[in-house]
């Protein structure tokens, strides 16, 4: 993929997240004003090697969302771009910056998921790169 396709993977699949995002989560009467704004949402996008995207679905399906929910990572929403068909691209949520590098540490060093990772890879490789932003929720904006 060249340097500006993935730019604008990464802009649309921004875009999209955001609207969706914005339409499908409310924030609940309890939380603060200041636990809104400390929340910080992480949008990846991983390429996969030749063929392989079907398997990261599946360990995404079967395994990964519910691992990432025991570790305090809101599932917010994955996509597939209808042009390119090694690309999954999601976005999680977490309660902060410092949140998400203590739930990323945890998550590795599970070992329900150091299982799931060394068995679905036994063919090899699934995920050749990945990139990560991560992103607050501006002012206006109608997510929490």
């Amino acid at each position: 993929m060249t340097r500006g396709t993935r730019s604008i993977t990464l802009t649309l699949a921004v875009f999209v997240s955001g609207f969706t995002v914005g339409r499908l989560a409310q924030p609940h009467p309890a939380e603060s004003q200041e636990t809104q704004t400390e929340k910080v949402f992480e949008l990846r996008t991983y390429t996969t090697a030749e063929g392989k995207l079907p398997n990261l679905l599946a360990r995404f399906r079967d395994h990964t969302m519910e691992i990432f929910e025991t570790h305090e990572m809101a599932n917010v929403g994955y996509w597939v771009p209808q042009d390119l068909d090694n690309t999954l691209i999601y976005i999680i949520a977490h309660e902060s910056r410092a949140a998400a590098d203590e739930n990323w540490e945890a998550f590795g060093s599970d070992p329900e998921w150091q299982r799931v990772s060394e068995e679905s890879q036994r063919d090899g490789r699934i995920v050749s790169n990945v990139e990560r932003v991560f992103m607050s929720a501006t002012d206006f904006s109608p997510i929490p």
